[in-house]
């Protein structure tokens, strides 16, 4: 993981508000100064929206390799083992963690659309 990843991730986890380079964490809050949401930035596109219950991923209008970089450090952290975004012949797939057989864990691969929800 990059060290911009690293400290995106420490500042979402801190509920922190940051910026980096081309990177930025901004929280928002309720009336009670609850954090309800924490979004992530890059460029100044949205690519992920985190609650305390499910996290949200975009591409920002970008499927480059920073972006996909981003949300895997953030699935490394919020999601389940082994969940993430992948390219295969130049489309972009969510891996998707549906369960255990025998020990061994299954996934399944979609078709990575704006607004996946990991829960």
């Amino acid at each position: 993981m990059r060290k911009i990843e690293t400290q995106m991730i420490e500042a979402i986890k801190s509920e922190t508000d940051w910026k980096s380079g081309n990177t930025k964490v901004i929280n928002f809050y309720n009336d009670g100064k609850e954090v309800v949401v924490t979004s992530v930035f890059l460029h100044d596109n949205l690519i992920a929206e985190i609650t305390d219950t499910d996290m949200m991923i975009f591409d920002g209008g970008y499927q480059s390799n920073t972006t996909k970089s981003r949300l895997n450090a953030l699935c490394s952290e919020f999601c389940e083992r082994g969940e993430g975004v992948f390219q295969k012949n130049f489309q972009w797939y969510v891996r998707l963690f549906v369960g255990a057989i025998n020990g061994k864990n299954v996934y399944k691969n979609e078709t990575f659309t704006n607004g996946y929800i990991f829960a």
